[in-house]
């Protein structure tokens, strides 16, 4: 159903001059849409609409029975227009991007639409470039954050913990395994299939339930796969964080004494 969406969506841009091109990223690019996928499409515009969510709304509006949308500011991404349509009920995102913007991808998306070969000339001129993590900006962090949700476990504010140690997987330990199996540092995307066992295994052990014991646990876990994945992955370069035997030692005696 996503494909034969973005086959009206054609449809509804073909006669749009002010329309360059429409393209499909995500699982399209890997043949791995199945009924579970929303849709990723990207509009590339000869004028600025991102700056006007009004227009945005008013392209979305003919391209389905929309629902309801909104803008990504909190995905980071403004010119998203995140949308959810009826007959049938699907989740499409919709990226409104001008042809000079569309130099500045993360991956090369299939061209569903393309006035005069633009899109194409785009991305056989230039080459996508998807975010990799900075691992010495990870590394001047980390012992800080352990100490932060230390003390939260501390306190006893363990929804706040939980929280803390879903934010370690997205940033820290997702990307990093990603890494270390040759895949894109996706965050915790398709963990489940795309890590070696015993990697995912490590990661398992960062979760935790609603109470000290277990967070402690997971904290210790957590502190182990990177110390491992640091091994693995991490250059000579990389200066170490003078506060990790400080906050190792905090953890120690929080443990110590529960």
């Amino acid at each position: 159903m996503q494909k034969e969406f973005a086959k009206n969506v054609v449809d509804v841009l073909r006669d749009d001059q002010t329309i360059i091109g429409l393209a499909g990223a995500g699982s399209w690019l890997t043949d791995e849409i199945d009924k579970w996928s929303d849709l990723d499409l990207v509009v590339i515009t000869r004028e600025n609409l991102n700056a006007d969510k009004s227009k945005m709304l008013a392209y979305a509006e003919r391209f389905g029975s929309l629902l309801s949308a909104f803008t990504g500011e909190h995905v980071g991404e403004k010119r998203l227009l995140i949308c959810l349509y009826d007959d049938p009920l699907l989740h499409v995102d919709i990226k409104f991007v001008t042809l000079n913007e569309f130099h500045d991808r993360i991956e090369n998306p299939v061209i569903l639409l393309d006035r005069d070969n633009q899109l194409k000339n785009v991305i056989d001129n230039t080459n996508p470039e998807f975010p990799r993590p900075d691992f010495q900006w990870i590394e001047d962090r980390f012992w800080t954050w352990i100490h932060y949700g230390l003390l939260k476990i501390g306190r006893g504010e363990y929804f706040e913990a939980l929280d803390f140690m879903g934010f370690l997987r997205m940033v820290v330990f997702g990307p990093l395994l990603h890494i270390k199996n040759n895949n894109l540092p996706r965050g915790v995307r398709k963990v489940e299939t795309s890590l070696d066992p015993l990697d995912f295994e490590s990661l398992q052990g960062t979760l935790c339930a609603n109470n000290k014991e277990s967070l402690l646990q997971s904290v210790e876990n957590a502190i182990n796969l990177y110390s491992n994945l640091r091994t693995n992955l991490f250059k000579d370069n990389i200066s170490p964080n003078k506060a990790e035997s400080a906050v190792i030692s905090y953890f120690q005696n929080l443990k110590d004494n529960l």
